[in-house]
C-alpha cells in the first residue's frame, strides 16, 4: 500500500506499507494509550489485559493482567505526588470493580481499589485541589478515594439514575470536575472539603440522549465537546453550563463531505491548541477514518476531512491516538501521525505524508474475523 496526497482534495492519505507481527490473537483492541516520558505503547484488549508494545517498531514488551471484567479506561500516571510521580505508573479500571495501578517496568501490580459492591468502574480521574483525589464513575454513582491511603472519602448517588460513563476533573481548575451519563446528563462538581450531592453539585447540562464520551477544549479547557451513543455532537460551555452548538445529524454531516462509504460511528475529537481547532474523528464499518474538522462557532458546521486513514483496518476502529494528544498539527506533522486499534486485532502505525521514513511504519499482522464473544465491549453501551 503506497502513501498518496490527494491535493485536489485538500485532504491526506494516509497509508502503510509494512507489517509486523503482534500477538493479539482473537482480542480486539480497545484503547491505546502513551507517556511522552517513556517509548511504550499500552493497549488495552478484550482478554480483559494490557499489552504494551514499542510505538516504533511494536516491539512487544510484556503485559499486566489480573483484571476479570473489561477493561474500560488506561492512563500513564500524571500524578503530581513525588512518591507517585513515576512515569512508568499505569492505572486501569474495569467492569470488575477496581481501578489498579500498575508498574509497567515490572508489569506487576503495585496498588488496588475496590469498590466493595457490584460496582462496575466506567471511568476515572485523578485530581482535586491537592491532586490527591480518584474519582470513578459507576453504575449512577461517582466514588472518590484518596489514592494516596486507598480509603474511600466520598459517594455521589443522586445526581445520576443511569451509569456514569465519564468522570474528568477539569485540567486547569483541578477542584471541578465534570461527570457524564447513560441517563443524558453532565454534571459539574466542587470537590473541595466533604464532597455531597446537596452541597457541591454547581450545575446540570442536559444533553437529552446516552452520552459516550466527554472532552475539554479551548481557552482554559472551559468548552466541552460531548459524544453520544447515538453518534451526535454537541459543543457546551461548561463554566455557565450553556449549548453552544448540536450537531444532530453528524454522521450525515461528515458522510456529506466525502467520497468515501458512510460515516456510521465516531470515534473521538481531538483539539489542536496551538491551532485552536477541532476535528471529530469519524469511521466506517470497514475501517476507513476522516478527521473531519468542526466549526463550533455560529451555526456550526462539520468540514471535508483534512486527514483520511484507510487500508490498514478491515472492521470497526475502537481506539485512534495522535502522536501528540494536544500539539499535533495535521498539516505540519513529520514522521509518526498516530495510531489505531480496532476490532479487526489489528494495532496501526500511521505516517503523515511528509515524513522520509515510509518504510518504518508498521501494521500488526494478526488480523482475526469479528465475532460475537461474551467479553466484547459493546460501542454504544457502557457495559
Amino acid at each position: 500500500m503506497e502513501m498518496e496526497t490527494e491535493e485536489t482534495q485538500s485532504f491526506k492519505r494516509l497509508s502503510i506499507k509494512n507489517t509486523i507481527q503482534t500477538n493479539f490473537g482473537d482480542d480486539y483492541v480497545f484503547q491505546i494509550a502513551s507517556n511522552k516520558e517513556i517509548p511504550s505503547l499500552a493497549v488495552s484488549l478484550s482478554s480483559n489485559a494490557i499489552k504494551f508494545y514499542s510505538p516504533e517498531t511494536a516491539q512487544y514488551f510484556g503485559e499486566c493482567k489480573g483484571h476479570s471484567g473489561t477493561i474500560n479506561q488506561i492512563s500513564f500516571s500524571n500524578l503530581l505526588s513525588s512518591s507517585s510521580s513515576s512515569p512508568h505508573i499505569m492505572h486501569s479500571c474495569s467492569s470488575d470493580g477496581t481501578v489498579r495501578f500498575w508498574d509497567t517496568r515490572t508489569f506487576k501490580q503495585v496498588s488496588l481499589l475496590r469498590t466493595g459492591s457490584s460496582q462496575e468502574i466506567f471511568s476515572f480521574s485523578i485530581g482535586g485541589s491537592a491532586g490527591n483525589l480518584l474519582a470513578a464513575g459507576c453504575n449512577s454513582q461517582i466514588l472518590f478515594w484518596d489514592w494516596r491511603t486507598g480509603k474511600q472519602v466520598s459517594c455521589l448517588e443522586d445526581s445520576h439514575v443511569e451509569d456514569v460513563t465519564q468522570v474528568h476533573f477539569v485540567p486547569n481548575a483541578q477542584n471541578k470536575l465534570v461527570s457524564a451519563s447513560v441517563d443524558g446528563l453532565m454534571c459539574v462538581f466542587d470537590t473541595e472539603g466533604h464532597i455531597s450531592d446537596d452541597n457541591h453539585l454547581e450545575s446540570v447540562m442536559n444533553v437529552g440522549t446516552s452520552i459516550a464520551k466527554v472532552g475539554f477544549f479551548g481557552e482554559l479547557n472551559q468548552k466541552l465537546w460531548c459524544l453520544t451513543h447515538i453518534e451526535t455532537l454537541s459543543v457546551w460551555d461548561w463554566k455557565d453550563a450553556s449549548k453552544e452548538c448540536d450537531f444532530e445529524e453528524a454522521r450525515s454531516l461528515a458522510s456529506d463531505s466525502w467520497n468515501r462509504d458512510h460515516v456510521d460511528y465516531f470515534v473521538d475529537c481531538h483539539y489542536s491548541e496551538v491551532d485552536d481547532r477541532m476535528w471529530v474523528i469519524g469511521g466506517t464499518n470497514a475501517g476507513t477514518l476522516g478527521y473531519f474538522p468542526v466549526n463550533h462557532r455560529g451555526v456550526g458546521a462539520i468540514g471535508s476531512p483534512e486527514a483520511i486513514l484507510e487500508g490498514g483496518h478491515s472492521a470497526v476502529v475502537r481506539a485512534v491516538l495522535p502522536v501528540s494528544s494536544t500539539h499535533v498539527r495535521l498539516t505540519r506533522n513529520q514522521g509518526i501521525f498516530g495510531w489505531t486499534g480496532g476490532e479487526d486485532g489489528r494495532l496501526c502505525c500511521w505516517l503523515s505524508d511528509e515524513s522520509s521514513e515510509a518504510n518504518e511504519s508498521w501494521i500488526s499482522g494478526s488480523l482475526v474475523m469479528k465475532s460475537e464473544r461474551p467479553n466484547r465491549k459493546s460501542r454504544h453501551h457502557p457495559y
